[in-house]
């Protein structure tokens, strides 16, 4: 089961801006692509370094410190599905948005 938590009002970046949420704990990269909402954990796969102040180009973030390039629509390391950064759905209904966070699978 996946929960969805309201982003508010003021976080949700306008066309070619982005934001810095922290819900419960959580540090998140809002991106608005050309009126097109991705989410993606701000925390490089490779050493944490932060992504949301990285270069933006189209759907694609780079990471300052070591030049690492994300899609942000999949997370995937650009050209490779070898280091991905957690990404998330949006939702919005009757102008709230939502990030869906999908529940974790308990370890078997």
């Amino acid at each position: 089961m996946s929960r969805r938590i309201a982003v508010p009002a003021e976080k949700v970046p306008t066309p070619g801006m982005r934001s810095l949420f922290e819900p419960e704990g959580n540090s998140l990269a809002l991106f608005n692509v050309a009126g097109q909402l991705y989410v993606i954990d701000d925390s490089c796969p490779h050493q944490g370094a932060s992504l949301c102040g990285g270069r933006l180009e189209g759907r694609v973030i780079q990471c300052c410190a070591h030049g690492l390039r994300f899609d942000l629509a999949s997370g995937y390391l650009l050209n490779s599905n070898s280091m991905k950064v957690g990404n998330y759905p949006v939702e919005v209904v009757d102008g709230q948005v939502f990030i869906v966070i999908a529940a974790k699978e308990p370890a078997s």
